[in-house]
């Protein structure tokens, strides 16, 4: 993969998620935060983990290690964040960081490896192009849930297809 496609995938998630707030927004609290026996609980807490899970790719990329022991400032639980408005206002700041750490990047570098250690405690190695293609496709993966919970609830869910991103911004060629 080339920087321009890992940077138009970026913008594709970005633009999925912020769909995806578009419609959060105009939730009832009571249904925003209702358990519905699903991933992560319901919609906040998938959401939450969408954003926590971006949040957490992204400082192993920039070298902020996870610290084993004490609380680390990089995992984001659903308890943590009081509304979809504070969730919305952290993810603007790690895309706006994922989009600087895109910015030092390059084709070469992206073929590279690095390290890191998980939350068990493995010490894995990804390259990464990969590991930044992983990180869309799993937020693709959970919006698609928080589609299913969005139509439980009779609310229509947005089309966050990565053709309508191509569509609406032009990006077909």
């Amino acid at each position: 993969m080339t920087l321009q496609e890992i940077k138009l995938l970026h913008a594709y998630n970005s633009w999925a998620d912020n769909c995806m707030f578009d419609v959060l927004v105009t939730l009832p609290a009571e249904q925003y935060t209702q358990d519905m026996k699903s991933s992560h609980g319901g919609i906040h807490g998938t959401m939450t983990h969408i954003v926590g899970a971006e949040k957490i790719w992204l400082s192993r990329w920039i070298g902020k290690p996870r610290s084993r022991g004490k609380p680390d400032a990089t995992i984001l639980e659903a308890a943590d964040v009081a509304s979809v408005a504070e969730l919305r206002s952290i993810w603007k700041k790690v895309g706006y960081d994922m989009a600087r750490f895109l910015g030092t990047m390059s084709d070469k570098k992206l073929q590279e490896t690095f390290s890191l250690t998980t939350s068990k405690g493995a010490t894995v190695t990804h390259v990464y192009w990969q590991a930044i293609q992983h990180m869309v496709n799993h937020s693709s993966y959970h919006r698609g849930q928080i589609t299913t919970m969005l139509r439980q609830l009779q609310v229509d869910p947005p089309s966050t297809d990565l053709i309508k991103f191509y569509r609406e911004t032009g990006k077909l060629k």
